[in-house]
């Protein structure tokens, strides 16, 4: 790692990321425990992680071409300022107090157009930042600045929304605005090495990348199914509130258990990295995270919850690791812009779709029942993707197989 941060450009990148990824986990807090209070709807909580989606969804095709033409950086410049501007309404409207659900929507949909459009530029970045004999190391250290970002920044938000709703959201944009003039000195000169023709065929060029690679295909479906029925994080500010009795510190607490076993679990790959029968490993990890989530929907003791997130979360940075190793090999760097907008697709679908889904299911069969029949899903559809997908089972090593 000394060797990664000689590099100035990494380092500057790396600050910004834990800015930008602190902000939002504040906000995450923020938004679900106020969006509860005005509510008191599981269905309102779930709408809001679909005001996410559904941006990132219709802008994918533009969002890939955009990062593979023009310079990203100054894409992720401007995504982080429109971000800072919408959590800044969400201050200003508390402090006028004007906020209301319709609000909270509106700047949902803000947000999720801004991440559309930075999640790919950002992600495409950081190949050309450090040597290719570094990458490996870099993506472990973004992935822990990462994870270390989801476990404090939603402990840090149940905290200051202690001193109320327009702290948080204050504070969140200061962070936005911190990551967005970082990533604006940032010394990163892009070059666009071909002009393709502006076509369908080269807009869907991403997509198409995706769906002839079984393995990626394969691994990334796999991952987006089994967050997508067993993602309960919409849910948590319910959990807390009604099943635990516990108040937004408790919140907090839970949004950071998954991450803490992220973490956790990305410390021990980079010191035992993953070197065999891969394929099997992601299935197993898939069921495990499938398991957790029945013995959090079963749970009614916080201990218990934090231990089931926990065990979640370590389940998820396994699939995480494969999923994202596997595109950053097998991906050229002038396509990476439009395949990391497809791939963003299945993480949105996965985390705010499956928001969504669990606002919906909780709706209608209650909390807990919602819980258990998404981790019940989950092992279903691992068991459905190894015959679907017989070549990721098989898949022995993270590199291309030489046979």
């Amino acid at each position: 790692m000394p060797s990664l941060f000689k590099h100035t450009n990494f380092v500057h990148y790396w600050i910004g990321q834990i800015a930008s990824s602190l902000a939002f986990q504040m906000l995450t807090v923020g938004i679900g425990w106020q969006m509860y209070n005005l509510t008191n709807s599981p269905m309102a909580l779930g709408l809001v992680g679909l005001c996410q989606f559904l941006p990132q969804l219709t802008l994918t095709l533009v969002v890939g071409h955009m990062a593979d033409r023009y310079n990203r950086r100054l894409i992720c410049v401007f995504s982080r300022l429109i971000m800072t501007m919408t959590v800044a309404v969400l201050a200003i409207s508390n402090i006028t107090d004007h906020i209301s659900a319709t609000i909270i929507y509106s700047c949902a949909v803000m947000l999720g157009a801004a991440r559309a459009f930075e999640m790919p530029a950002n992600q495409a970045i950081l190949p050309n930042l450090v040597p290719e004999a570094l990458l490996s190391r870099a993506m472990s250290a973004i992935a822990s600045a990462r994870e270390i970002s989801v476990i404090a920044g939603p402990a840090l938000g149940g905290l200051i929304y202690l001193l109320g709703p327009t702290t948080l959201y204050s504070t969140s944009s200061l962070c936005f605005l911190l990551s967005s003039v970082i990533m604006f000195f940032l010394h990163y000169n892009f070059v666009v090495k071909a002009k393709a023709p502006i076509n369908m065929t080269h807009l869907l060029g991403g997509l198409r990348f995706v769906r002839n690679n079984k393995v990626i295909l394969g691994s990334v479906s796999l991952d987006m199914f089994a967050v997508l029925l067993g993602g309960a994080t919409a849910l948590l500010p319910i959990v807390a509130k009604d099943i635990l009795h516990t108040g937004p510190w408790g919140l907090g607490l839970l949004r950071c258990a998954p991450a803490l076993g992220a973490l956790l679990m990305s410390i021990y790959l980079s010191r035992r990295p993953l070197e065999h029968s891969v394929g099997k490993i992601m299935f197993a990890a898939v069921a495990s995270f499938g398991v957790a989530t029945i013995l959090f929907g079963l749970s009614s003791t916080l201990i218990l919850s934090l231990a089931a997130l926990t065990l979640m979360g370590a389940s998820d940075m396994i699939s995480v690791v494969i999923r994202s190793t596997l595109i950053q090999i097998e991906t050229p760097d002038d396509m990476r812009g439009r395949v990391s907008a497809a791939n963003s697709i299945f993480i949105g679908s996965s985390n705010q779709l499956g928001e969504f889904e669990s606002g919906v299911t909780a709706a209608w069969f209650g909390v807990v029942p919602a819980i258990l029949i998404g981790g019940m899903g989950t092992i279903a559809v691992v068991g459905i993707w190894m015959y679907l997908f017989p070549t990721l089972v098989q898949r022995n090593r993270l590199e291309k197989d030489n046979a």
